[in-house]
C-alpha cells in the first residue's frame, strides 16, 4: 500500500494529467473559463490548521486558476509605463509575487465571497480575440454588484486578463497603487510592499 503522502501526490497528478474534462482547455467557452475560476477558487480551504490533504487541494485548484489567467500580461499591464524599463530578473520577480498574491490572499478571499452569493451570468459578448463575461452577484446587504470578466483569446486559448467590480478595473486600480509606489521611492517600492503583503499572509 502507499504511505499516506505518497498517496496524496498520485491523486493529485491523476487529476492534473488524466481527467478528461481538464484536456479540453482550449475548447472552453469564455463564460466556462469564468465558471470554472470561479468554481475553483470557491472551493478552496482557508484556516491555519489544515490538513495535509487540504493544503494539497488548494495547491492543485490554486494550479487550475491560474491556469485560466493570463498573468504575464496582467504583470505587464499593472506596470503600464514601467514596465519595459525593468530588467528580464525584475519582471520574472514582480511575476512571481504577483502569481504568490493571487495565489495566497487574492483566490482564497475571492473564493469565500463568490461562494456564498447568487451569480446570474449574462450575454457574454465577443469581438474577435476579446471577451468580456458579465456577472450580476446578488448580495443580502450590498443588494446587485456587477462584476465583468474580461478574456483574451491566445493561441485560441481564452484566458481571463482583467475583472471590473462595478466598473472598476482590477488591472487599473492596481497600476494605480504601484504608480503611487513608483513615484514615492522607485520600483524596489513595489516589490516590498508586494513581499510584506505576502508575509503577512503567511503569518
Amino acid at each position: 500500500m502507499l504511505p499516506r503522502k505518497n498517496l496524496i501526490y498520485f491523486i493529485v497528478v491523476f487529476l492534473v494529467f488524466f481527467q478528461p474534462h481538464l484536456t479540453n482547455a482550449n475548447e472552453l467557452s469564455p463564460q466556462q473559463i469564468v465558471e470554472r475560476l470561479l468554481s475553483s477558487i470557491s472551493k478552496l480551504k482557508t484556516g491555519t490548521s489544515l490538513s495535509l490533504e487540504e493544503l494539497e487541494k488548494n495547491k492543485y485548484l490554486s494550479s487550475l486558476a491560474l491556469a485560466l489567467l493570463n498573468l504575464e500580461e496582467v504583470s505587464e499591464k499593472s506596470l503600464g509605463k514601467y514596465w519595459e524599463a525593468r530588467t528580464s530578473s525584475e519582471k520574472n520577480r514582480f511575476h512571481a509575487l504577483l502569481e504568490e498574491i493571487f495565489t495566497k490572499e487574492a483566490f482564497p478571499s475571492s473564493g469565500k465571497f463568490f461562494s456564498k452569493l447568487k451569480l446570474v451570468y449574462g450575454k457574454t459578448i465577443i469581438k474577435k480575440l476579446q471577451a468580456s463575461v458579465p456577472i450580476i452577484v446578488i448580495h443580502e446587504k450590498e443588494g446587485e454588484i456587477s462584476i465583468n470578466f474580461h478574456l483574451k483569446n491566445n493561441d485560441n486559448r481564452w484566458q481571463i486578463v482583467d475583472v471590473d467590480l462595478d466598473e472598476i478595473s482590477m488591472r487599473n486600480n492596481l497600476r494605480s497603487q504601484f504608480y503611487k509606489l513608483i513615484a514615492k521611492n522607485g520600483f524596489q517600492e513595489v516589490m516590498r510592499h508586494m513581499e510584506e503583503k505576502i508575509s503577512e499572509v503567511k503569518n
